[in-house]
């Protein structure tokens, strides 16, 4: 069996375990907005993604089972298994070449004219059968099974993002680079430059991060041209005309943006100002990660990444990785080191850039797991150094060993453990299978909207699973969705006011400064906005942008599970007809603290959960902050403190904050008078609840006057049962 056909049974072994572990709905992240892109043919996020946008929109058309998002995330799941065999391919064709040199002595040249590119048998094939069963395919296996496998790569190699696709075009470029460098022939290498020049351009229509890999590759191709006297200046034009027709996806950008007819869309690429300010994504920061974001330093990032890595390729595997290069340096003859000095030099290049220019806090679970991400390409190329490394450990021990049956058995051996376990630790991680989280999340939070709503929304999390659900599943048709940060844009309702029927504009951007534009732009604020809306209810979900406190005017902000209402400030709140409102918007099962820190997921959980206690929260500070008679705030406690106690004693797992403020509600109603409470109940529960507070919220920087307040609150119920029992003697000696 030769490397093309091992190549495409490990992809095969690679797509079935990606297939089985598939989410059903959508993801949190980015997918929600992507998938709608691809759904509406609009625009996505900077850099616009044009080629992953295409591609999803032909499996969304294609498949003909499945939800939307399912769809998507099959063609990843596709993508990234399609990735596996030219990392094999990679390995195992790269020591192979090693062999027959070891065998024959000769050079490279030397032994790719022994077998034609039309011949995929290797002559060590036909002189020695067992070459190929020995250890090229073992190396092969375990380069792809510890990548393919680890948790980072099989979580979003399932999931609709732009990523599977990305490790794909890595594991392209890197079996190019091996192919190029066995090629015999001026032509032959000729032929490759162009596939690989046409690759690069295609891989920048996707992700840009693996522009690092493009630069790397280019300059090592260009030098190696040089040394052979092959580079002209026509060789170069063809090059260039090459590259140029792999960026050809990019001309989607401005089509989609001049046809207009997608519902969501982002940006304006009609002219070659908003084409270029998309492209080099400025509205975020070129080469940054995210806007106005002060990140971790570059050390910190770098050290996280090692560690990262460790985790999920194993140390075993970097330990294999840097053996590769080991090799490379006592035997530069043998071991080809051009090649593993360029998949070193681009592992390098990549992973410093990256740290610099990478500008989110990691220390936060949920930035770590956005950061994390990128790390799958340098991981990609560690994988496949260890996979070297691997198997030139191997061959080096074939040397000296008297029985190489039992040492290539050894070695399969070894490859299959190793897979083996990786798949082990990993799958239930990542079984996607049954998970809905964001997708029910969506779900609650449009069907607990009234009819013809216009929703502001806030946020990826509620923006993208929204707008999937609203615009690709056809949920809630009659609700309007709009976006705060998108309406701060100059584009914006240039390109989407048309497609949000019902609802006015009182101008051509949202800013909290009306006026008119040194451009001729008409700005209007929330006040107004609000004020030419009056005959829709509006409601934020998650949060109202900071920058525009003009709705106060005449608004206020009452809780609507995770969401919020913006009510005329006139309107009476009423907290009885408000906590009966706002019980039961939600069906929520999903059990509180077993998600993953650094997911989306788990965000989504948190704002259901929290969703639970924000009726309370507003009634209680409504309480503490409003200038009511003392009958209506001992009334606002009460209902506060009712609701608490409910919801407290319902659940039993759940959010540490709850226990906080349970406690100071308890606090609060000792104070009222008259009584409405059993006073040594209250004291109890507050003592009860503050201590667990304490002990379940170890960073809680007030901690010491909690347990001060506590020590007090004991004194107070100590006191109070002396005094009970002091009256209780009393009663009976009377008696």
């Amino acid at each position: 069996m030769g490397p093309l056909s091992g190549a495409g049974a490990v992809g095969a072994g690679v797509a079935a375990l990606y297939v089985a572990a598939l989410p059903l709905a959508v993801p949190g992240g980015d997918s929600g907005e992507l998938i709608t892109a691809a759904y509406e043919l609009g625009v996505a996020h900077p850099p616009g993604y044009p080629l992953f946008t295409l591609l999803a929109k032909l499996a969304i058309e294609l498949l003909p089972f499945g939800s939307v998002a399912f769809r998507v995330n099959l063609l990843c799941a596709v993508l990234g298994a399609a990735a596996a065999p030219f990392f094999f391919y990679t390995v195992a064709r790269q020591q192979i070449i090693n062999e027959v040199q070891i065998l024959r002595g000769t050079t490279a040249v030397q032994v790719a004219n022994l077998f034609p590119p039309s011949d995929n048998r290797h002559p060590s094939e036909r002189s020695r059968p067992s070459l190929w069963l020995s250890g090229k395919h073992a190396a092969g296996i375990f380069a792809v099974g510890m990548f393919s496998f680890s948790r980072l790569t099989w979580q979003w190699s399932i999931t609709a993002e732009v990523f599977s696709l990305n490790n794909l075009f890595v594991g392209l470029l890197m079996a190019l680079c091996v192919r190029f460098r066995e090629a015999a022939t001026a032509k032959e290498r000729s032929k490759i430059c162009k596939a690989g020049a046409f690759c690069c351009g295609l891989s920048l229509c996707n992700q840009h991060t693996i522009v690092v890999y493009v630069i790397c590759v280019a300059l090592w191709v260009f030098s190696c041209l040089l040394r052979e006297r092959e580079l002209t200046l026509g060789h170069m034009l063809k090059l260039t005309f090459c590259f140029l027709a792999g960026c050809l996806p990019y001309l989607y950008l401005p089509a989609s943006s001049y046809l207009n007819k997608a519902r969501w869309t982002w940006g304006d690429q009609t002219t070659l100002k908003g084409f270029t300010t998309h492209l080099l994504r400025e509205e975020y920061g070129t080469f940054n990660l995210a806007k106005l974001e002060n990140g971790s330093s570059m050390a910190d990032i770098l050290l996280f990444q090692v560690s990262d890595m460790r985790t999920e390729l194993s140390a075993i595997t970097q330990a294999l990785a840097i053996i590769a290069c080991l090799c490379a340096a006592v035997r530069p003859k043998v071991e080809k080191p051009n090649l593993v000095w360029l998949f070193t030099s681009m592992l390098l290049a990549y992973s410093f850039f990256f740290a610099w220019r990478a500008n989110l806090d990691i220390s936060k679970p949920l930035f770590k797991g956005v950061v994390e991400r990128f790390w799958m390409q340098s991981n990609a190329v560690v994988a496949v150094l260890a996979g070297l490394g691997f198997s030139s450990l191997f061959a080096f021990a074939e040397r000296l060993a008297e029985n190489r049956r039992v040492l290539h058995s050894l070695e399969w051996l070894l490859a299959a453990v190793l897979v083996t376990g990786q798949i082990y630790s990993n799958y239930s991680i990542c079984d996607q299978s049954r998970n809905y989280v964001v997708d029910c999340f969506a779900r609650n939070l449009l069907s607990s909207m009234p009819p013809d709503a216009i929703v502001l929304l806030r946020g990826d999390l509620p923006g993208n699973s929204l707008r999937y659900l609203h615009y690709c599943e056809g949920v809630r048709p009659d609700v309007t969705l709009v976006d705060q940060e998108m309406m701060t844009y100059h584009w914006y309702l240039l390109k989407m006011s048309k497609h949000l029927p019902g609802v006015i504009f009182p101008g051509n951007r949202w800013n909290p400064l009306e006026g008119t534009l040194p451009d001729g732009t008409t700005t209007f604020n929330l006040h107004h906005f609000l004020k030419v809306n009056k005959h829709k209810e509006t409601f934020v979900c998650i949060g109202l942008h900071e920058g525009d406190p003009t709705w106060k005017k005449s608004h206020s902000l009452w809780p609507w599970g995770s969401c919020e209402k913006l009510v005329p400030s006139e309107t009476p709140f009423d907290p009885g007809e408000w906590i009966e409102r706002t019980r039961n918007l939600y069906n929520w099962s999903e059990e509180y603290g077993r998600l993953d820190s650094s997911s989306w997921e788990l965000v989504a959980n948190e704002e259901m959960w929290q969703a639970r206690m924000k009726t309370a929260f507003f009634i209680f500070d409504l309480a503490e902050t409003a200038r009511v008679s003392t009958d209506v705030k001992a009334q606002l406690y009460t209902y506060a403190y009712k609701l608490y106690k409910e919801i407290v004693s319902t659940h039993n797992v759940h959010p540490v904050n709850w226990h906080k403020n349970y406690a100071i509600a308890c606090e609060r109603m000792l104070h009222l008078q008259p009584g409405r409470e059993d006073p040594e109940l209250l004291l109890s529960e507050a003592i009860k609840h503050f201590l667990l507070y304490t002990e379940k919220a170890e960073d809680e920087p007030q901690q010491g006057s909690i347990l001060q307040a506590v020590k007090h609150l004991k004194k107070e119920l100590q006191g109070l049962r002396e005094m009970k029992k002091g009256g209780e003697t009393f009663q009976q000696g009377t008696k």
